[in-house]
């Protein structure tokens, strides 16, 4: 089968800042990852043996010249010495176990250095999805004119609506082709309509690259997962803040809060962290909710919320994100990160619900034993990890 993922930088952003982030504090540090279904897909035969195969063949993968030159100029807050760790950098297919039980249920396992696993996530999550929909035979009902056509719509409402967005969709895209189209669409659309909104980026730096566009992202629950294995939950939010601040001084500045529930999160984020941030991203619970706890707590810190930046991203459309602009313009400055929507919104194409997670995390690698972790959220229903580990996080946490 033709090879899915073509191009290192087929990947989001978050991944590459996250990693510097990791190589500049927690060098030694290993982890483990575990796939999650939630919709309990069961997969074609040989699937395991196929995703096998296109794993491996990203270690053929190499960061070209143009991908370096196009990262230095848009992503001037990663630090030069950064790129030549990507210039040696090479995938270890032996990092990832993959199995699939006799009912058909995938199991997908990383284990290994957090600075070399940590560009796994993204590309397998874009090849299962993709490699999903090539093996059940639904790739006859991509039709990418019509697609081009339907983001284009799409995107003619954001910005007649006054939404500022980014496509976030790499992770369950229907393939790499659909991404290409809707990021051409949206990209086109923003060219020539001069109105109230706009399209501000990808998360897809490849894409960023192809069509002159920025590259969008910050950070991930993995970040806070990983250092809450370390070092405990209640104060997991605080260390990465400052872990995030040594690296990049400044840049970069919004937090991704909901890894362990508002509550915690809202005892660690004191003034000095709150003016330092330039924002917060709602990624869980309800959209107006979370507005209200964010711009409540802004408040309490003598702090205006119409100066700080709230990123909603949590499983929006372009419904849901015109009723947010509308309710939240003016009371701070909105944009949205969409995602699936925007990759994975073809008639009689069911989306994958897809997601791996860090699970395990040990300081350095002579340590004897592996932290269990987890990752909590404002959603229950979005809870991952071991039981007994979500138990022991929220007892810690004063949830329990």
């Amino acid at each position: 089968m033709e090879q899915i993922i073509k191009h290192f930088t087929d990947d989001d952003l978050y991944k590459f800042t996250m990693c510097c982030v990791v190589i500049d504090n927690f060098p030694r540090t290993q982890v483990q990852y575990c796939f999650t279904d939630r919709s309990n897909t069961v997969y074609p035969a040989g699937f395991a043996d196929e995703l096998r195969c296109q794993i491996k063949a990203l270690e053929g993968l190499r960061i070209t010249t143009e991908e370096i030159d196009f990262m230095r100029r848009r992503c001037p807050y990663i630090p030069d010495w950064f790129y030549s760790y990507l210039k040696g950098f090479s995938y270890d297919a032996s990092n990832v176990t993959v199995s699939q039980d006799a009912e058909g249920h995938l199991d997908v396992r990383f284990c290994g250095d957090w600075c070399k696993t940590i560009l796994l996530e993204v590309k397998v999550l874009a090849i299962i999805s993709e490699l999903f929909y090539i093996m059940t035979v639904q790739t006859a009902k991509l039709d990418y004119e019509m697609y081009y056509d339907r983001t284009a719509s799409k995107a003619e409402r954001l910005i007649n609506a006054g939404c500022y967005f980014s496509e976030f969709g790499t992770r369950r895209r229907a393939s790499f082709a659909a991404q290409d189209t809707a990021v051409k669409a949206l990209a086109d659309v923003s060219d020539r309509l001069d109105g109230p909104g706009r399209l501000l980026g990808t998360s897809n730096v490849y894409l960023a690259m192809k069509y002159d566009l920025t590259p969008i992202g910050t950070m991930a629950h993995e970040l806070v997962c990983a250092i809450a294995g370390m070092y405990g939950p209640q104060m997991a939010n605080h260390l990465a803040m400052e872990t995030w601040a040594k690296t990049y001084r400044g840049a970069l500045g919004t937090f991704l809060y909901d890894t362990y529930g508002w509550r915690i999160f809202s005892l660690n984020f004191s003034e000095d962290f709150a003016n330092m941030f330039k924002g917060l991203r709602v990624d869980s619970g309800d959209n107006l909710t979370q507005f209200k706890l964010i711009t409540d707590k802004y408040r309490s810190l003598n702090i205006d919320p119409r100066s700080k930046q709230i990123i909603f991203s949590n499983a929006l459309n372009t419904d849901s994100a015109i009723a947010l602009q509308k309710e939240v313009e003016g009371k701070c400055l909105p944009s949205f990160g969409i995602g699936t929507h925007f990759t994975n919104d073809f008639p009689g194409v069911k989306p994958m619900n897809i997601v791996i997670k860090l699970i395990a995390v040990k300081i350095t690698e002579s340590w004897p034993f592996f932290c269990e972790t987890c990752k909590l959220s404002e959603d229950k229903g979005k809870y991952t990890g071991n039981p007994a580990t979500v138990r022991r996080f929220l007892e810690a946490i004063g949830e329990g």
